[in-house]
């Protein structure tokens, strides 16, 4: 983070454990709410993308204190949130990922805090409640699971391997439905959709699964995630200098060896603007 790259190592992770506590106690508010999920109410926000009541509490808890503890950065967010910082650091968050999850009563979903500067994200938490996963780190800070640090990613294993992929349905059907093939036929390996981007890079991060292929994600989906698996060995072929905090995003992450598997297909699905805010 330029802001800090010459602060001392003890400041850098005592930024860290001030957004872990935030998330933590976000995570904390959303699942307050499902304890009475019949009640939330739920609009429809395009097709299966859907905002709660819960939603907007959590961001509204996240901008306040984020702004607390950094009152001279910006804040962006899903449900609306863009604050003007003076620091040069923002930070993207996605009060609830895997909405649709949340209000079925599902455990795929997570709360995502990542900061962008430079543009570039270069540092993350997400805390998913329900599976009691608090995933934190990036350019200046281990990558740690529930405060332990993470082993390194095994190489990829084309015998076993899988990769998560996520979809959303503004994309062309077929879009989708050439990734589904591509996956299938020429790379002949599993995939997995577990509809939450956030839990999707836990995956790939826990070893679960060896990479993540999406179409149509957007920008607070993945900052958070995409530093703290820089720190196992894991790229991605977005390229910042061409893309907004409104884009929606093309692109995959995984090994360098997963990534060259993978581009042939993003060159035919992956080069596409969407809703006119950017692409991947």
């Amino acid at each position: 983070m330029a802001a800090i790259r010459d602060e001392p190592t003890s400041s850098i992770g005592s930024m860290g454990s001030v957004v872990e506590s935030i998330a933590r106690e976000a995570g904390e508010i959303a699942l307050s709410h499902l304890q009475s999920l019949a009640s939330v109410s739920v609009e429809n926000k395009g097709h299966l993308d859907l905002v709660t009541k819960a939603d907007r509490e959590v961001e509204a808890f996240l901008i306040a204190a984020l702004r607390r503890a950094f009152p001279n950065d910006g804040v962006y967010g899903e449900e609306g949130a863009n604050v003007a910082g003076s620091s040069g650091r923002v930070w993207v968050i996605d009060p609830i990922d895997g909405t649709f999850n949340f209000v079925r009563g599902g455990q795929d979903w997570a709360v995502s805090i990542g900061s962008y500067e430079d543009r570039r994200p270069d540092f993350g938490a997400i805390y998913a409640p329900m599976r009691n996963l608090m995933l934190v780190g990036g350019k200046h800070v281990e990558t740690r699971l529930n405060g332990e640090p993470m082993p390194s990613l095994p190489k990829l294993d084309l015998s076993r391997a899988s990769v998560g992929i996520g979809l959303h349905p503004s994309v062309a059907t077929e879009d989708r439905l050439e990734v589904l093939r591509y996956i299938s036929d020429e790379l002949r390996i599993g995939f997995r959709c577990c509809g939450a981007a956030t839990l999707s890079l836990i995956a790939v991060a826990t070893g679960e699964t060896d990479g993540y292929l999406a179409l149509g994600d957007s920008t607070w989906d993945v900052m958070a995630g995409l530093p703290i698996l820089g720190n196992l060995g894991i790229s991605h072929t977005i390229n910042w200098d061409h893309i907004d905090l409104r884009a929606k995003l093309r692109f995959a992450c995984g090994s360098e060896e997963l990534l060259a598997k993978v581009r042939p297909l993003l060159k035919t699905v992956g080069n596409k603007m969407m809703n006119g805010a950017g692409h991947g």
